[in-house]
């Protein structure tokens, strides 16, 4: 019989079809399921518009053979079959797809085809050097078959085959150093394939798989027996509606999909018809993944299109923002045969990717404004991802998520959101006020904190090394602008008290640049009084955008390049210390020099940032202290 020529031609399309659409060799049997389940699905369609097509529904099913022996994957279906010109249309040209066409030429919201006759089962040829196609058409009292080695060509002949469907036996390839094909001679190896890509294929796929049994009869002698099962679970949890489905089969389904045994803290079901209809099932967990913040983390959702896997981690679903949520997106609007690279282009996925991201920000807004308890365990969980995301991108995403992030309050005890801030608000306070800190403890006894609080104004306790970047990414909230109590030009004085403090620091600018002389290697630009103080004696404020905080952060940072603050010192003019330096300057230089860097110093721990050369000021105060 003469071997026939494909229709799409050269064995380089063949080639490129196999090795750049799919990047996983055991996708060949979720296309040739796929193809099965549409064939059966045009034959029941068929049945419920033409009488003389008689089927009973309970009796379609998939099934999936292996002969270990002579290293073949059969997998049978009893569908509608395909006549000889079928074969020759569908199989003998490279990406025709019958199923679109079928649904084109059926235009109903009933009809429900996923597969594409043609790259998918040509995928076959990855794991197959021999593929031979039985098939019989309901419309034909002929059977045919279709036997091709590739890119080469094919041939078609009549065939035995008695009943209607259609039956693909693969004849395995040999085992290589890149790839061990009789991997896929393995019973469980195939059944966890088609758990994991067509588990919710709508008909019954069966198998059979041995199992270990005691002999009738006996207690401790056991014989293997081989039983049909139905492999997939068939109906997709998320197509099923809310209200059909319990909290306990919503997390049992979590845990299993996700091996996550504590409950998510919040579960997402919606469906969105129109342009991009899609189902998606989202979960929150109730805890950050172990390798959250690793390089081995990847976020995605995993992406269905009609109940067959395409990809198990999608990450241009979800933003950085909400990678925590794990989950899943089933739509109608993808093929099957779409690679990763062509996924990222694709509109219908950014247009899924952005009403996902609305969607979980809504749920997020209703669990603040509803269960509040639940959004504090959320936040504290996943806060400083949501304040990464105003950071990042140059705060592209910053007006979406300001009214989600939340801050320790000074007069709350608890965290509030900005807009919770802004509504307590003194009357003509024109800033919200914040401060930086490793901990709420260290920040509540910093000295730029406590007459600030003492003069009735809320301050936000900033403790993660995000914080102050999405702050300052934001600039400001509902007209309000952000302000660090560390920044030197924080004025709380009134006019009186702000023209006392001119004065007494101009009287004094010979001193502080005496004492600036003995700080010069120490990044010090200026020094002065201050009325900020209530009880400490000094403190280090910040001139610029970068705060010490921030340079803390920076310089944490693998890069050779370090940042330094505009640091200002400013000394509490009404504390003692103030009067013992006026009096050292006019009458001890030198003992100006100790006390100066002593200030500094305990500026510094104060502060939090290291000291350059303890020793030395270790030495210095026991110089004090033992005259």
């Amino acid at each position: 019989m003469a071997k026939k020529q494909f229709k799409a031609e050269s064995k380089k399309l063949l080639d490129l079809m196999i090795n750049s659409i799919y990047t996983n060799k055991e996708i060949f049997l979720r296309e040739l399921i796929s193809n099965a389940s549409d064939a059966i699905d045009k034959l029941y369609y068929r049945s419920l518009t033409d009488d003389k097509i008689k089927v009973n529904k309970d009796d379609f099913k998939i099934r999936v053979d292996i002969d270990k022996d002579d290293r073949k994957i059969i997998i049978t279906d009893n569908g509608c079959g395909m006549t000889r010109d079928e074969l020759e249309n569908n199989l003998g040209t490279i990406a025709k797809s019958d199923s679109l066409l079928f649904k084109e030429e059926n235009k109903s919201d009933d009809i429900d085809i996923i597969g594409q006759f043609g790259v998918g089962f040509y995928s076959a040829f990855m794991v197959a050097k021999k593929i031979k196609v039985e098939s019989k058409s309901i419309d034909s009292d002929s059977a045919y078959v279709w036997k091709s080695e590739g890119a080469d060509g094919y041939t078609i002949k009549e065939g035995k085959k008695k009943e209607v469907g259609t039956t693909i036996t693969l004849k395995l390839k040999d085992d290589t150093e890149d790839c061990n094909y009789s991997d896929f001679l393995d019973t469980f190896k195939v059944k966890g394939i088609v758990k994991k890509y067509s588990d919710y294929i709508r008909y019954p796929i069966v198998m059979n798989i041995e199992h270990s049994e005691l002999k009738e009869g006996s207690k401790d002698e056991y014989e293997t027996v081989v039983k049909e099962e139905t492999v997939n679970s068939m109906i997709p949890i998320w197509k099923k509606n809310k209200n059909e489905v319990t909290e306990e089969e919503y997390n049992s389904f979590y845990s299993d999909k996700f091996f996550d045994y504590d409950k998510p803290l919040k579960t997402i079901h919606t469906k969105v018809e129109g342009n991009c209809s899609y189902n998606a099932l989202l979960y929150i967990p109730s805890h950050l993944p172990f390798d959250f913040y690793t390089k081995e983390f990847e976020k995605g959702l995993a992406l269905y299109s009609n109940g067959v896997l395409i990809m198990d981690k999608c990450a241009d679903l979800i933003p950085d923002h909400f990678s925590f949520v794990k989950g899943l997106v089933d739509t109608e609007d993808l093929s099957l045969n779409i690679s990763r690279e062509i996924l990222q282009q694709n509109v219908k996925v950014k247009q899924i990717a952005k009403s996902i991201e609305k969607k979980i920000k809504r749920e997020l807004e209703n669990m603040l404004k509803n269960d509040r308890e639940a959004y504090d365990n959320f936040f504290k969980t996943f806060g400083m991802q949501l304040k990464f995301g105003i950071y990042a991108d140059f705060g592209v995403n910053k007006d979406e998520l300001k009214d989600l992030i939340m801050f320790y309050s000074s007069t709350e005890k608890k965290l509030v959101t900005l807009d919770e801030y802004v509504s307590r608000m003194k009357e003509g306070q024109e800033c919200i006020y914040y401060a930086c800190g490793e901990s709420n403890d260290k920040v509540d006894n910093m000295p730029q904190v406590e007459l600030i609080k003492d003069k009735g104004y809320e301050i936000l306790y900033l403790t993660e090394y995000v914080d102050e970047f999405a702050l300052q990414t934001l600039t400001t909230y509902n007209a309000k602008k952000f302000v660090n109590v560390s920044n030197d030009d924080v004025d709380l004085d009134t006019d009186e008290e702000r023209e006392e403090l001119e004065k007494v620091n101009k009287e004094s600018k010979d001193m502080f640049e005496s004492m600036l002389k003995t700080l010069e290697n120490n990044n010090i630009s200026d020094i002065k009084f201050t009325h900020r103080l209530k009880n400490h004696p000094v403190c280090l404020t910040t001139e610029g955008q970068i705060s010490s905080s921030m340079e803390k952060v920076l310089n944490a940072l693998p890069n050779d390049q370090k940042v330094n603050a505009r640091m200002v010192m400013e000394i509490n003019e009404n504390h003692p210390i103030a009067q013992k330096l006026q009096t050292l300057y006019k009458e001890n230089s030198e003992e100006l020099e100790k006390y100066t860097k002593i200030l500094y110093a305990e500026a510094r721990l104060i502060e939090g940032l290291p000291i350059d050369n303890p020793t030395e000021v270790s030495n210095l105060i026991c110089d004090i202290i033992s005259k």
